[in-house]
């Protein structure tokens, strides 16, 4: 029996760390109880707490009536052993009192004695094993004891896969969660990229068309400014119901964000077809909608456009059906506008474009540029600004203004943006191994959709560790159109990258949607005036003052400020009185590739005149 019970041991063991299932691990125990132990059947119960059991394992059919008869009548060794973390043994049913009722059917089905065993691991209770025999008698002291050990060791096994299982749920409601609106529970704008992008590649080979409409509220700010941003919630999920039961079987309605809606529709033969969609669309807005027993009307503006016989990219496809919405909207609201297949694919020969882009990494076509960063009172260089570059070898060079809007439409900002981000990482690397004496950091551009994108902390997190940088020594660039988009999920976003050490500055402040409260309601560390203001601080009073508002509310807020596009050494002066603690621009150093900073760098605190 010993030797048995090695082998059956030494054989669990192996299998530790393989992904047994749970039931296959108790049916092998039961079998192998059998063969170890002088025993006539096996059978095995997991228990939880006011639940009824969801796995049972026997040796044979007349040990899983057994286990089921326990089950069924709440009575039974089984019971006490897993109530009291102790052995039960029964060494025959005729002379024992604690299981009337059990005893009395068991021994009609030809059961004599039971052993049962508790299932534990640490202060947990797993369930019980219990061992039937066919005549009376005890057990030996050995075999009670192998016994208690296999019961044992199937707990951890049991513990192992239960928290593997429990892993895989909380991964899959992670991801769950990931791809859909909390609000309304429709899929988000993640896994309607997804879909649209499979939709296209079907259509390509079927011949067919794919069709998006874009639907926006009309004046839903108003209901959220007058009403309350609970009733704008309710219409949100109000209007996704209604939509929802608009569509065919097969079609996809989405929330993008905020008020945005779009439906994907599949398998179409001609454009016509979705017409008839998109008039429901709008119908389905002249009843107003009941919020709280109280009627609130609201119309929607819907763009559509096409995709599936071309080159066609998801985000391109939903950006031509957003432009086709403004239409819509500008012509008032409450209607539709389309977008034919043929302009769509004529829209600044964007498709070729998106083409060339998608080889532009693996051709070395894509380069960083850098603009120092310097501190204003020292004039030492701390740092540099990552500036991304497009050699097209056709077009030439293409600017970031315009790379960065192909790059997301074309569902290719996170490759391009990791790329970005590592190569910079290695510049700073390489200047920090030339002087030790001197920390620098580098600043990364960040798009909306980047930060937007599933794991992209993670990502971040990756490219640290893959590089050796320290986190401390990166800033990731945000603007405040990334506010505007969806504050909730891009705080946490924030949050989950401060908590990777990374500094966070808010670019081109007082352009757009700019509002101060933005340095208190989000994790900034540096704010970035923008050069629009710099530009006019030596002769426009309110610019001078916005500056000085600016400096002074974030040095209270324990924020740095850097003044952006300084150029002349008037602008610097004025940059410096008003406390901006750094300062970039053509008055130091234009961008450059890494390789031409390497001597500017060395010489870190010698400012040029006029850098033009």
């Amino acid at each position: 029996m010993e030797r048995r019970l090695a082998h059956v041991l030494s054989e669990f063991a192996r299998t530790l760390v393989t992904e047994f299932p749970i039931q296959s691990i108790l049916d092998h125990l039961v079998v192998e109880m059998v063969r170890v132990l002088p025993v006539s059947a096996a059978g095995v119960t997991l228990i939880e707490p006011g639940q009824p059991p969801r796995y049972i394992a026997a040796s044979d059919t007349s040990a899983l009536a057994f286990e089921r008869l326990q089950t069924e009548l709440g009575e039974g060794p089984c019971v006490v052993a897993y109530h009291s973390g102790v052995a039960v043994a029964v060494p025959d049913l005729r002379a024992d009192s604690r299981f009337p009722t059990f005893a009395a059917r068991a021994r009609e089905q030809g059961l004599r004695a039971v052993f049962t065993f508790p299932m534990r691991h640490g202060d947990r209770q797993f369930g019980a094993l219990d061992l039937y025999r066919t005549a009376c008698g005890p057990m030996s002291a050995k075999a009670m004891a192998a016994a208690q050990t296999l019961a044992d060791v199937a707990a951890a096994y049991v513990l192992n896969a239960q928290t593997r299982v429990d892993l895989q749920n909380s991964l899959d409601q992670v991801r769950a969660n990931s791809l859909h609106d909390p609000l309304t529970g429709l899929p988000n704008r993640a896994l309607f990229l997804q879909r649209l992008e499979h939709a296209i590649l079907r259509c390509r080979r079927s011949g067919k068309m794919v069709a998006i409409l874009f639907a926006d509220l009309d004046r839903f700010k108003e209901v959220n400014d007058k009403l309350g941003h609970n009733i704008g919630d309710e219409l949100l999920s109000a209007v996704a119901e209604r939509l929802t039961v608009l569509l065919r079987p097969g079609d996809t309605l989405a929330r993008m964000s905020g008020d945005e809606f779009i439906i994907l529709c599949e398998d179409l033969d001609d454009a016509s077809q979705v017409e008839a969609l998109a008039r429901r669309v709008n119908l389905a807005f002249v009843e107003p909608f009941l919020l709280s027993e109280s009627p609130v009307p609201i119309t929607a503006s819907v763009g559509i456009a096409f995709a599936g016989r071309g080159e066609d990219v998801p985000e391109q496809v939903i950006h031509d059906a957003d432009t086709a919405m403004y239409q819509a909207k500008r012509g008032g609201g409450g209607r539709h506008a389309i977008i034919q297949p043929e302009a769509s694919r004529r829209i600044h020969g964007r498709a070729s474009l998106y083409q060339d882009l998608r080889e532009a990494l693996s051709r070395e076509e894509l380069r960083n540029e850098y603009q120092p960063i310097v501190a204003t009172a020292a004039g030492r260089v701390t740092g540099v600004e990552q500036l991304l570059r497009w050699s097209h070898p056709t077009l030439g060079l293409i600017p970031p203004l315009r790379v960065i809007p192909i790059a997301e439409q074309a569902g290719l900002i996170v490759p391009i943006g990791r790329w970005a981000l590592e190569r910079a990482c290695l510049d700073l690397r390489r200047w920090a191994q030339a002087d030790q004496s001197q920390r620098y950091t580098v600043a990364v551009n960040v798009s909306v959709h980047q930060l937007m994108a599933p794991g992209f902390a993670a990502m971040v997190a990756d490219v640290l560790s893959a590089t050796q940088t320290q986190p401390q020594v990166v800033t990731l660039e945000i603007t405040e159109s990334v506010f505007i988009h969806d504050s909730e999920r891009a705080l946490l976003v924030l949050n989950d990258l401060k908590h990777l050490g990374v500094l966070l500055a808010l670019d081109d402040f007082g352009t757009g949607y700019s509002s101060l409260a933005y340095l208190n309601q989000f994790p900034v560390d540096i704010v970035k005036i923008d050069q629009s203001f710099i530009a006019d601080v030596a002769r426009d009073p309110t610019a001078h003052h916005i500056i000085d508002a600016v400096v002074g509310l974030a040095h209270k807020l324990g924020i740095s400020v850097v003044a952006e596009g300084v150029e002349t050494t008037s602008q610097h002066e004025q940059v410096a009185a008003l406390g901006c603690d750094f300062y970039q621009g053509f008055h130091f150093a234009r961008p450059a590739p890494a390789e031409q900073l390497d001597a500017l760098m060395a010489r870190r605190s010698t400012p040029a005149t006029n850098g033009r």
